[in-house]
Formats: C-alpha cells, structure tokens, sequence
C-alpha cells in the first residue's frame, strides 16, 4: 500500500505549511521596534515605511545597520493534548543606504522581507497522529468485516508514535527606490524589490511498536522549495509646517517555488495487517487462497485509488504558488513640539488576492486590516524615547487554519529609545511582544485551540555623512 490513503491526505495537510501574505514582515529598522508607526519617518528607515519621506531628510550618506533577534512559540492543544511548536530565528539583520542631494534621493535596503525562521514540533501534530490511525482503523476494520471478524481490528492503543515535523521560510529582498521632491511641499518616489524565497519541509510520522506486526505505517519527507519574484512599489509624501501625510503602495509579487525533493516516501505495512492475516486463514482451512485474494485486492483497490492530485504537490520539479499580497499603507504625522512627535497608520495586506499552495488564500474571509499608532519624545539633544501600538486583524475562517500553519488575531506593543552619540552616530533600542487572541476550531477528531506568543528585540547604528 506504498503513497496511499496515508501519503495522500498527510500531504494535502502539509502544503498549507506557508502562508504567503500573512507572513509578511514591517519590522525591519529598529525604529519601528520603539515605535511601530513609522509611516512619516523622514530618517533613514523611511527607505521601506516612506522612500518619499527621505526628500526632507539627511543631506548627503546615511547608512544603517540593524539586528534583531525574534522567538515564538505556536501551540496547539487538541483533546486535552498540547503540541509545542517552537518557532526561532538566528540574529536577523538588515541593511540600509541612502544618498540625498538637493531635491532627489536614491535608496536601498535588504532585508527579510517575508516570514523568515524555523518552527518544529517535536512530538508531531494532531492531524497527522488523526490521520493515520483512520487509515490503520479503516483498513484493518475492512479487513475484519470481509472476514466475519476472524481477523481482528487494530484499535490506536495497540501502537504510538513517532512523530517529528519541521520547516523553514525566509523571503529574502534587496529594495531599490528613486525619490524626487515635486515642490516644496510634495515628493514622490518609485522603487522595485526583488524577492528570493527559501524553504523546506522536513518530517517523519511512524506508527510503531505493534506487538506483533512491529511498524505499521510510516512517512518520510524532505523537500526544498526554492523561487523568486518582483515587487513594484510607489509612494507619495505631503509635508507642510508640523503636518505629514505619506501613502505607499506595494503591487502584489507573484512567488513560484519549485520543488528539490531529497525523500518522499511512504509505507503501509500491508504484509503484517493483511497478507499474513489471510495467509494464516487459508492454513488454518477457514478460507481458501482464491478467497484471500479476492479480499486482499479489493481492500488494496479500496484504499489506493484517487489520491495523485495529493501527492503530487511534493514530487520532485513541483511548482507552488507563495504570493506577498499587495500592500496599502496611509498615514499621518503631526509634530506637536519640535521634541514631540507622533503618527497613525493604517496597513492594508490584500491577502485574499494573493495566491498560495492549494488556492488556500479563497478561505480567507478578506485581507488584513492593520491600525498602528505611535509617540516619539526628544529628552534632550542626546537621547529620544518612544513607544507605540499596532492591531492586526487577519480575515480568517477554520477553512484557513491548519495544524502545520495557523494565524491569530494580536495586538502588538513596542517601547525603546535612540542615543545620538555625536552627529555623526546614533544607536537604537527596541523590544516589541504581540499578544494573540486563541482560535478555537472544531474538527474531526475534536476541539483544536490555536495559541501563538511573540517577542523581538534588537539594536541597531545609524550613520550620517
């Protein structure tokens, strides 16, 4: 029973473990860590949150470098059960680099634009563990109907687990942008980002330690996902007085992955669950060979059929659609002292309309809605202090959410400060947390409760020249 029942539905579980758009990352300079709305941001991280922000900015070089260093963790309990999944990245960095002379600048920046980290689950799924243990108890049920119970079924608590699945998802970009003040009072900007997704899949799920039929089914798979895509983009920046009002637009970016697969294999132990059973029935005399085979080929014709569409996802040469949705960002400034400043924004991540593996993206009720606020404070020539908020509110439905990839609702708070060393460096500060909403889903073996917790710090310098 080799890429059957078992392999077929696992596989359909697992390519929904990416989910495009609604990984999309903001946080990229330290700056937004402290403060979050950074959508009027005239200094240097305005090269993404505002690249026509950066005509009233620094005359002449600015650079920065920036690290952060992320951990979360996203569980989910089923059946009184809690699968742990451990969600990591090592220091994250990104770059920045912009030259302004008189009305026109020109940026870059590279960064992790998507995603970006590893998640584990040490002890598997709940789905997974579901799902084979409905194709062993279908199978073995099958067989003891059409024998007249002389061969018993397998029940669950005659084997375990075990199970172990990972994956990995960075979307790697290098932006650059053009910025031109039109008049005193307004700028535009234009720019292109190019993106490179990097992923893998990696994970095995063993039914084991029967008494007597030892392994009972088992999946192996190892597969790298490689793509890349362009992402064009426009802003617009109105500045008058105390007053700011910026908009950017990023255009969808089309990602199409190619599979590498090193391993992706599946077995049933259909000798030890149906063939010896049989045998042992024709030399006791209760059936004759002829018999047994017609029952041996009608329940492997029963459990094998239909399930390609499944498994092809994950074959070697395979392609996958992993879209970041379109992006609109509005905000507004207002500089209430010139030591007090402050800012809304608003996101807008067009999610529905992005498309991701197995068309996933039509379960989404709508896209996201995002609401950021934020408060900077000059103490003095040396030091400044901030801190703001943001609200994340995804579209989604229990069609969307699965055991391997799942979203939930958060606020996000973040706080932190910069030290302006001399005129020629300053220093950045940050830590932000999001605190999720759970999400309760009904499924077939019982309730789901989805959880995720989230945690950032970083630092990083800011030159001018």
């Amino acid at each position: 029973m080799k890429k059957s029942f078992l392999l077929g539905l696992l596989l359909s579980i697992c390519i929904f473990a990416q989910a495009g758009g609604l990984m999309t990352n903001t946080n990229y300079h330290i700056a937004f860590n402290r403060m979050m709305a950074r959508g009027t941001s005239f200094d240097i991280d305005a090269i993404f949150s505002n690249p026509a922000g950066l005509a009233w900015g620094h005359e002449g070089w600015q650079l920065s470098v920036n690290f952060q260093k992320p951990w979360q963790y996203r569980d989910i309990k089923a059946n009184g059960i809690l699968y742990e999944g451990k969600a990591s990245a090592p220091i994250v960095p990104a770059l920045f680099a912009s030259y302004k002379k008189d009305r026109w600048a020109i940026s870059t920046m590279i960064g992790i634009v998507g995603s970006g980290g590893f998640v584990e689950y040490k002890n598997g799924v709940p789905m997974f563990n579901a799902l084979i243990n409905k194709t062993i108890t279908d199978l073995t049920s099958g067989l003891s109907s059409a024998t007249g119970g002389a061969i018993p079924p397998i029940t669950p608590d005659q084997y375990n687990f075990d199970s172990s699945m990972k994956g990995k998802q960075y979307i790697y970009g290098a932006q650059f942008n053009f910025t031109y003040k039109f008049t005193d009072n307004f700028a535009g900007a234009v720019g292109m980002r190019v993106n490179y997704y990097d992923g893998y899949y990696r994970g095995h799920v063993i039914a084991g330690n029967h008494p007597t039929k030892g392994t009972l089914a088992s999946l192996l798979l190892d597969v790298d996902q490689k793509g890349w895509g362009l992402t064009p983009m426009i802003s617009l920046n109105f500045h008058k007085g105390p007053l700011t009002l910026s908009a950017r637009y990023e255009f969808r970016t089309k990602i199409s992955t190619k599979n590498d697969t090193n391993v992706l294999n599946a077995e049933l132990n259909s000798e030890g669950m149906v063939t010896q059973p049989l045998t042992q029935l024709v030399i006791s005399g209760a059936i004759t060979p002829e018999q047994a085979a017609a029952i041996g080929k009608g329940i492997q014709e029963k459990m094998a059929g239909g399930f390609d569409p499944y498994i092809a996802p994950y074959k070697d040469g395979a392609k996958t659609r992993y879209d970041m949705p379109a992006l609109l960002s509005l905000a507004a400034g207002y500089e209430f002292t010139p030591k007090l400043r402050a800012t809304l924004e608003y996101h807008f991540f067009d999610d529905k309309n992005a498309k991701m593996a197995n068309d996933r993206q039509k379960e989404l009720t709508r896209g996201t809605h995002e609401f950021l606020a934020g408060i900077e404070y000059d103490i003095n020539e040396k030091f400044t202090i901030s801190c703001g908020g943001q609200r994340t509110d995804y579209g989604l439905s229990d069609g969307y959410q699965q055991d391997t990839s799942f979203a939930c609702d958060s606020y996000s708070v973040g706080l932190g400060g910069a030290w302006n060393v001399s005129k020629v460096i300053r220093l950045n500060a940050g830590y932000f947390c999001s605190i999720y909403s759970d999400y309760e889903k009904a499924a077939s073996f019982g309730k789901e409760v989805f959880s995720r917790t989230n945690h950032v710090i970083g630092a990083g310098i800011d030159l001018k020249f």
